[in-house]
């Protein structure tokens, strides 16, 4: 299962840690993991084009996300990669779970 941690504080998102295998198909065709992958490459990409000093992550086995500057757009961008991650886990359930 993905288990997606999500640390706020001052009711702002500060920190998310995404660890885990969906384990919905094989390792390389998992539709869940490679949809949870594209959402957090994609609002990875948007925030440093946006500000290289924004947020800072590592991608190694799991990925962690630290949120940098309180900022309109990449506070945008995080809550809607987050809204995308929710649904994915209504649509699999068994296979994302999400902790705020």
């Amino acid at each position: 299962m993905i288990k997606v941690s999500i640390k706020k504080e001052n009711n702002l998102i500060k920190q998310i840690k995404i660890t885990g295998h969906a384990n919905y198909d094989e390792y390389g065709k998992d539709i869940v993991c490679a949809s949870c992958s594209s959402i957090l490459i994609t609002t990875v990409n948007a925030i440093l084009s946006i500000d290289k000093d924004a947020i800072n992550y590592q991608d190694k086995k799991d990925f962690e996300m630290n949120v940098l500057k309180d900022d309109e757009i990449v506070n945008k961008l995080i809550n809607n990669m987050i809204s995308l991650l929710e649904e994915l886990k209504h649509d699999y359930p068994k296979n994302i779970k999400i902790n705020n």
